[in-house]
């Protein structure tokens, strides 16, 4: 992910509002402005200052990508700004958002994704590894969060209590919902209800990948033993959400194959899910990451799969 990088002209400030508003679309491969509009409302749902930060790193992650020489196009389409998005929102679930410091983070760590990024870019297209012509994907994100959530440790505030549900039933069916919240850190139902609608504004397909991936994931975490207070909150399964969007539609053609070929990577997205919470690991979107990578690897060499 991420384009050509080549001198341009400056960038417009309508390029600069269409990337603060696709940004957090493109977390979900889409570069759509409702559906980013609404996944921004999902942050508010949380907590409005939550919606803030977010932007903030939205903002610096234009801002360092411009700076390392991706081009406006690469900042209208949102693909500078959704892992500065996501790096407000972890600088929020980590820190919140009473003091100046978490502003100031959020802005630091959105423009650090930037040269992340170009670095994660060069790593794909400049080695050997440019045969498999991988994606940076949320990569930067996850590099630059772990590093700004340990560095902060002393400054880290307790989550509040969760009051969903450990009642099978119905935690399972609310972890459809804020499994797809909490790929955006948000622990909340209604605002996984509102990316859904999101993700279906912008493509039916997309809206089934993320349901496949929410219930599949959700299968195996109570298959292997999850509490089902952990399997409401969705932080067992989130990370298949994306793996079925990227594998079914995004970085595969998609066909009856990419979709097939999708459901034993969303099971091993839980499993490496489940293993990372276990260890006491930084989760975020690792799980996702590392499981599509190894996932288009494989699908290099298998016939029936074509790379979108």
């Amino acid at each position: 992910m991420g384009g050509t990088r080549h001198p341009d002209p400056t960038t417009t400030w309508h390029q600069w509002a269409l990337g603060a508003l696709r940004g957090p679309s493109q977390i979900f491969f889409q570069q759509n402005v409702v559906t980013g509009a609404l996944v921004l409302i999902a942050f508010v749902i949380a907590d409005w200052r939550m919606g803030v930060l977010a932007l903030i790193g939205a903002v610096g992650g234009m801002l360092g990508g411009r700076a390392v020489g991706f081009p406006p196009s690469s900042v209208a389409s949102g693909m500078q700004s959704f892992c500065g998005t996501l790096v407000g929102a972890a600088v929020f679930a980590a820190l919140g958002g009473d003091a100046w410091w978490s502003y100031v983070l959020a802005f630091a760590g959105g423009l650090a994704t930037g040269p992340v990024t170009w670095l994660v870019d060069a790593l794909f297209t400049r080695t050997r590894l440019a045969v498999f012509s991988l994606p940076s994907t949320t990569a930067p994100f996850v590099i630059v969060a772990t590093v700004v959530v340990l560095a902060t440790l002393p400054l880290a505030v307790d989550a509040g209590p969760s009051d969903l549900p450990d009642e099978p039933v119905a935690a399972f069916f609310l972890s459809i919902l804020t499994n797809v919240s909490q790929v955006v850190l948000v622990d909340h139902p209604l605002s996984g209800a509102v990316i859904l609608i999101g993700l279906f504004i912008a493509s039916r397909p997309v809206g089934l990948a993320a349901l496949l991936g929410s219930v599949l994931g959700s299968a195996t975490a109570v298959a292997l033993g999850e509490s089902w207070s952990e399997v409401a909150n969705g932080l067992t399964n989130y990370s298949g959400v994306l793996t079925a969007i990227a594998l079914t539609v995004t970085f595969l053609t998609s066909s009856a194959a990419s979709w097939l070929y999708a459901l034993p990577w969303i099971v091993v997205t839980a499993v490496v899910t489940l293993f990372m919470h276990r260890a006491g690991l930084e989760t975020y979107t690792w799980p996702y990451i590392l499981t599509t990578w190894a996932a288009l690897i494989v699908a290099h060499s298998v016939r029936a799969l074509r790379r979108a």
